[in-house]
C-alpha cells in the first residue's frame, strides 16, 4: 500500500503544480474574495483531480478511447468557460475602480466558499487530459499499478490529498497578494493581469489541441 501512496502522491502533484489558466484564476479569486472562498475554490479542483484518479484506477485504458471523439469540444467548452469569467471578473473591477469600490476584499461577485468549490469543480472536471495523464501513468507503471482495492483506494486518496494540498498553497499565495496589493490601483492592476493570463492560457488550451 506504502508504493500505491507514494504513486498518488507523485501523480496528484504531477497534475496540480503545473499552473495553468484554472491555476491562475484560482490565485485571482482568492486574491480578490479572501482565503475561505479560495479553500473552497482550491478543493473543488483537488475533488475533480480525485474524481479523474478514481476513473483511471477503475479503467483508465478504457476511458481513453471513448474521450478521444470529445477531446476538442470539451477543450473548447473549457477554454470559453475560462475566457468569460476573465473578462467578467475585469469588467466588474472596472466598474469598481471608477466608484472606488476596489479597496475591499469583496468585488461584488458574491462568490462563496460552496459557490467556488462548484465554480472550479466545472471548470476542472471539463479537462479530460487529467483522466488520459492519470490512465498514462497507471499503465506506464506496468505490474506495480495499484491491482487490489486497498491499493486502488489508496492511491486516489493521495493523489485527492496531493492536488488539495497544492491548490492551498496557490489560495495561500492569492490572500498574501490580495494583502500586499490593497490600494485602489494595485488591485485594479492584479485583476486585469491575471484576467489577461487566463485569458492567454485559455487560448493555448485550444491552440495546443
Amino acid at each position: 500500500m506504502t508504493a500505491a501512496v507514494v504513486a498518488g502522491l507523485l501523480a496528484g502533484y504531477g497534475i496540480a503544480i503545473p499552473v495553468g489558466a484554472v491555476g491562475a484564476y484560482l490565485v485571482a479569486v482568492t486574491a480578490r474574495t479572501g482565503w475561505r472562498t479560495g479553500a473552497g475554490a482550491a478543493f473543488g479542483v483537488a475533488t475533480a483531480d480525485g474524481v479523474y484518479a478514481l476513473l483511471a484506477v477503475a479503467g483508465g485504458s478504457a476511458l481513453v478511447p471513448l474521450l478521444a471523439p470529445v477531446m476538442t469540444p470539451l477543450r473548447w467548452a473549457s477554454a470559453l468557460v475560462l475566457v468569460v469569467l476573465a473578462v467578467r471578473a475585469a469588467h466588474l473591477a472596472l466598474a469598481a475602480y471608477r466608484t472606488g469600490g476596489l479597496a475591499s476584499r469583496d468585488d461584488g461577485t458574491e462568490l462563496t466558499p460552496a459557490r467556488a468549490y462548484l465554480t472550479f469543480l466545472g471548470i476542472t472536471i471539463l479537462n479530460p487530459m487529467t483522466v488520459i495523464y492519470f490512465a498514462a501513468l497507471i499503465l506506464a507503471t506496468g505490474p506495480s499499478a495499484p491491482a487490489t482495492l486497498p491499493d486502488r483506494i489508496a492511491f486516489v486518496v493521495a493523489a485527492l490529498v496531493a492536488s488539495a494540498s497544492w491548490q492551498l498553497l496557490l489560495a495561500l499565495g492569492g490572500t498574501l497578494l490580495g494583502r500586499t496589493l490593497t490600494g485602489t490601483r494595485g488591485r485594479l492592476a492584479t485583476v486585469l493581469a491575471s484576467s489577461t493570463l487566463i485569458v492567454v492560457l485559455a487560448v493555448r488550451l485550444v491552440v495546443r489541441s
